[in-house]
């Protein structure tokens, strides 16, 4: 007996981690939150692995969304695709920006009430026909930010550099921060169909304290 679905949930309108301004940073506590991930390496417009990525993704966040909706009468849009982005030198985001050393991986989050059994079960739907090349790659993970600094950027992917270097070297610095995490990034438009100048993705970098910057106050 299928339960009585509730209203959808859109996540990008009922989570603050989704919310960002552009032109402004903000910083936010972002929640544990799981994820269906995959990982890979290289330039992200022309390796095969990335394009391989997204379409293993895609079908098994499906079959979960219509499997809680099934199952648990709980329905969801399926959330923004994001990406973890590092390099041994993160120089290569923010000057050169040498997109083949680059280490990514992708994301598309899921509910929290969906468990190890149902993304099992999902991966074995979404693989019965047509399997995708790297679906035994996409695992469930949750992932632990914490606070984060933030900002949305409007255009090209390859225009993002200035607002990472004034991100990394002003803003964090500034407010007595330092880097404590891996570059984040929410796709809130489709890059396969919105033109790179109308591009909306949210920038997050996870922080700490700077204990070094802390003014100690007076000593006794």
């Amino acid at each position: 007996m299928t339960n009585k679905t509730e209203a959808k949930i859109d996540f990008k309108k009922t989570l603050d981690a989704y919310q960002a301004q552009q032109g402004r940073f903000r910083t936010v506590e972002v929640p544990d939150m799981q994820y269906l991930m995959i990982d890979g390496h290289g330039n992200p417009n022309t390796s095969p692995a990335f394009t391989e990525a997204i379409e293993a993704l895609y079908p098994t966040a499906y079959k979960l969304k219509f499997a809680s909706k099934r199952g648990l009468g709980r329905d969801y849009v399926v959330p923004p695709l994001e990406g973890l982005w590092w390099a041994e030198d993160m120089a290569s985001f923010t000057t050169a920006r040498h997109k083949s050393r680059w280490h990514w991986t992708l994301m598309l989050m899921v509910p929290d009430w969906i468990g190890q059994s149902m993304f099992a079960t999902a991966v074995g739907q979404a693989g019965a026909r047509n399997r995708p090349v790297r679906l035994d790659d996409v695992r469930l993970q949750t992932l632990s930010e914490g606070r984060c600094v933030q900002t949305l950027h409007v255009g090209s992917f390859d225009d993002e550099s200035d607002v990472l270097a004034q991100l990394h070297h002003q803003y964090i610095p500034a407010n007595r921060l330092r880097m404590a995490g891996t570059h984040h990034e929410i796709y809130l438009s489709d890059f396969r169909r919105v033109a790179p100048g109308k591009q909306r993705t949210i920038l997050r970098q996870p922080v700490t304290i700077d204990s070094a910057s802390v003014d100690p106050g007076p000593v006794s």
